[in-house]
């Protein structure tokens, strides 16, 4: 299934706050089928909604989530100490 990333927050925060989950909930009170998922590999949670597919089996929208810059590898970080 294809999927467009809304938004992205980074994993590290503070103890009881849910900003991912907010902004989903928020996606959720407007119509949008929005859901929260883990990027492992970037330490960070997604904010995604499903695309539909057309006939001929193709997204109706292009993913723009690749087409973002990688976040800088900042030293101290857990991403640049995985990335070591």
């Amino acid at each position: 299934m294809a999927r467009t990333v809304l938004e992205r927050f980074p994993a590290g925060g503070p103890r009881g706050s849910w900003p991912a989950e907010e902004f989903a909930q928020a996606r959720r009170d407007e119509g949008l089928a929005a859901e929260v998922v883990m990027d492992i590999e970037a330490d960070a949670f997604l904010v995604i909604i499903p695309q539909p597919r057309t006939p001929q089996g193709r997204t109706s929208q292009v993913c723009t989530a690749e087409n973002r810059a990688p976040r800088s590898r900042t030293p101290g970080t857990r991403a640049h100490a995985a990335a070591r």
